[in-house]
């Protein structure tokens, strides 16, 4: 008895420190990655938002303006200015990439199987993920160049005429859409691919013993179990198709007059180029922008979270 009243004297004496080791240690890893990702995340949104509401060139004194900038932007889409161009552009982006999850999936499931020289198959379908959005631009612009680009080439052999991608305004942006898609659809194969290696086998052969097979069978085993992928997979997809920059920067810098704009692109048109330095009126454009992803992914994680309730 004196020795089990010792004990409890000691353990009772330690510090609060040694007492709640356990729990402060995963607290203690987090630590460096919450605070980068209160620094140079959600400390620049705040400020953007404040900047949102000020007019400034980004050397001289701030002006506070109120939400004049938000008025500026909506005069500007009622009349079918640069950013209802830029806004209409982003909606296009947004409805085109989302192809790239279903033709993720199905490279997927194609790659999942056993077949000969898969591994050189994987080696193709993974090379865009490894190479920069520069580098997809440049080999994009090759390739609808209207004079020696591999897509001209190609029309001439069934007699059509050359057609300038990049020069056409209907056109070009369905064309850098198109670039965007190659590497996106390789990243979400990768993703599918992880999934699938984590998929039940017994939920497989117990599909299989009830009779299902080909689309019953993905749809109805394979997809619940892949659920986690395509979740990560959208979230990806919408972020990237709303922050397009690079491919814009690269094969067109915007044009042909402005009609392959995009928000982030005019973001940085108007507070960085040529329209004078409007800091204020470039964070405007950056906080819708931030309100429209962020409607988006909060439907997708408040859809997680009621399916995983009623579970």
């Amino acid at each position: 008895m004196a020795d089990t009243a010792a004990l409890q004297t000691s353990v009772d004496t330690r510090s609060w420190f040694h007492r709640n080791q356990q729990r402060i240690a995963p607290w203690l890893f987090l630590a460096p990655g919450i605070l980068f990702f209160l620094v140079y995340v959600i400390f620049p949104v705040f400020q953007s938002f404040n900047l949102s509401l000020y007019e400034w060139d980004g050397l001289g004194t701030k002006e506070y303006v109120g939400l004049r900038n938000y008025e500026d932007l909506y005069w500007e889409f009622v009349d079918r200015d640069a950013f209802y161009v830029s806004l209409k552009n982003n909606l296009i982006w947004l409805l085109l990439y989302l192809l790239a999850i279903p033709a993720g999936l199905m490279i997927a499931l194609f790659l999942n199987q056993t077949v000969t020289g898969i591994r050189l198959y994987k080696s193709l379908f993974f090379f865009p993920f490894v190479i920069s959005q520069v580098v997809v631009g440049l080999v994009f612009s090759w390739l609808y160049d209207p004079t020696f680009g591999l897509l001209n080439v190609m029309l001439g052999w069934v007699g059509l005429g050359p057609i300038n991608v990049l020069g056409n305004e209907n056109l070009v942006t369905y064309g850098i859409i198109a670039a965007g898609l190659w590497p996106q659809t390789a990243y979400c194969m990768i993703l599918y691919l992880t999934g699938l290696n984590a998929v039940d086998p017994e939920q497989i052969e117990a599909g299989r013993l009830d009779g299902a097979k080909g689309m019953r069978m993905l749809w109805h085993v394979v997809l619940p179990q892949l659920k986690p992928a395509t979740f990560i997979a959208f979230v990806v997809t919408i972020i990237g198709a709303l922050r397009s920059f690079d491919l814009i920067s690269i094969m067109t810098q915007g044009g042909p007059f402005g009609s392959s704009r995009v928000l982030a692109y005019y973001m940085f048109e108007v507070a960085l180029s040529e329209y004078g330095f409007r800091m204020g009126y470039g964070a405007a454009i950056a906080v819708v922008l931030f309100l429209i992803m962020l409607c988006f992914i909060a439907y997708f994680l408040w859809s997680m979270y009621q399916e995983e309730k009623g579970r």
